[in-house]
């Protein structure tokens, strides 16, 4: 079985995080969900954005390095949309990555955001809704696609949902969507089986 670390958004490690997580355990994995907030909740996007501005990106880049570090090579890196990136990043600079599953958000191969060229043989799974304002109004739907085509349909697969809603499979927040996140736990638990 596959050895998954899960980022949290920036609303934090919420209980629908914890949910989630405990979804791709059920089908036999083993998966890591460190709190990189330290027990923080921002109440909304807008106050988790501003609390990601208040820590700074090398003390959350310090604390993500000691999450995995403790970690083996060997992982799939997973994330919801400000977790995503940090997972993209990982699986694009760490040795070993198995995979990566992209909730929410993608980082495009190319430009100042960039994290370099994708990795060879390293599987790619993105999932967000075609209306969310975030990752379809905000380029991160046009960097999934690029990133599809850039790697090619056999290692990289995009899911587009109808909805506008963000951070749709976290339980815990009104923005969920119990029949989107249901299909969003059973790609994720096949892309997993198929890199264990």
């Amino acid at each position: 079985m596959a050895e998954v670390v899960l980022f949290h958004h920036v609303q934090g490690l919420t209980d629908g995080i914890r949910a989630f997580a405990d979804e791709l355990r059920a089908g036999g994995h083993t998966v890591h969900t460190p709190d990189v907030f330290e027990g923080e909740l921002p109440a909304s996007i807008e106050e988790g954005v501003a609390h990601v501005r208040s820590i700074g990106d090398e003390v959350l880049a310090e604390r993500v390095d000691r999450v995995v570090a403790d970690l083996p090579e060997g992982l799939v890196y997973a994330g919801f949309s400000w977790g995503a990136a940090t997972a993209q990043q990982l699986a694009q600079t760490r040795p070993g990555a198995r995979g990566a599953l992209l909730y929410e958000s993608c980082v495009p191969l190319t430009g100042e955001w960039s994290f370099g060229p994708w990795p060879d043989g390293v599987p790619v799974q993105i999932h967000g809704m075609d209306k969310d304002p975030f990752f379809a109004l905000e380029g991160d739907l046009d960097a999934a696609r690029e990133l599809v085509d850039t790697v090619g349909s056999g290692l990289a697969e995009l899911f587009v949902y109808p909805g506008d809603k963000h951070l749709f499979a976290d339980s815990s927040l009104p923005s969920y969507d119990a029949d989107a996140a249901a299909l969003v736990v059973k790609r994720s638990r096949d892309f997993l089986d198929r890199v264990s």
